[in-house]
């Protein structure tokens, strides 16, 4: 009987690891605001894309972004359930299914092995929420 191994195994913890890490941290920013998508669904979301974007990869090395450009659509139709329509016409959850769709994203650079990439965008995505909106700088400001 073969091995089971076939020498992708440790390229793969590794990724899997990064994916931990960088849906922990998205998740906990997003769980401290109270906000849909918390840790489980970024490490999820994370894991998945790298997931399917290693397995292109490795089943085809001549064109990976077979497989792997299914997930950008796959995770826009993820993020398009979470959307949700209120009373009055107002539109709730849209940062969340941006944010979950982003995390699709560095999870594909981390299958992709681009972990520079993909720790700068772990930033950005626990930084751009936390820029304050223009509604609360127009409220702060005293009427002329």
């Amino acid at each position: 009987m073969d091995t089971i191994l076939i020498g992708h195994e440790l390229d793969f913890l590794i990724r899997i690891a990064v994916c931990l890490v960088c849906g922990t941290i998205i998740g906990v920013e997003r769980e401290l605001r109270n906000k849909p998508a918390g840790i489980s669904t970024n490490c999820f979301v994370i894991a998945g894309a790298c997931l399917f974007t290693f397995i292109s990869q490795q089943a085809d090395p001549n064109s990976p972004a077979r497989i792997a450009a299914q997930v950008v659509s796959g995770v826009g139709f993820l993020g398009a359930g979470m959307i949700l329509k209120a009373a009055g016409d107002k539109i709730t959850n849209l940062t969340t299914a941006a944010s979950v769709w982003f995390a699709a994203a560095i999870g594909m650079s981390i299958g992709m092995g681009w972990y520079i990439v993909a720790a700068v965008a772990t930033v950005y995505a626990v930084l751009v929420p936390r820029i304050p909106h223009v509604k609360s700088w127009l409220k702060e400001t005293p009427d002329e």
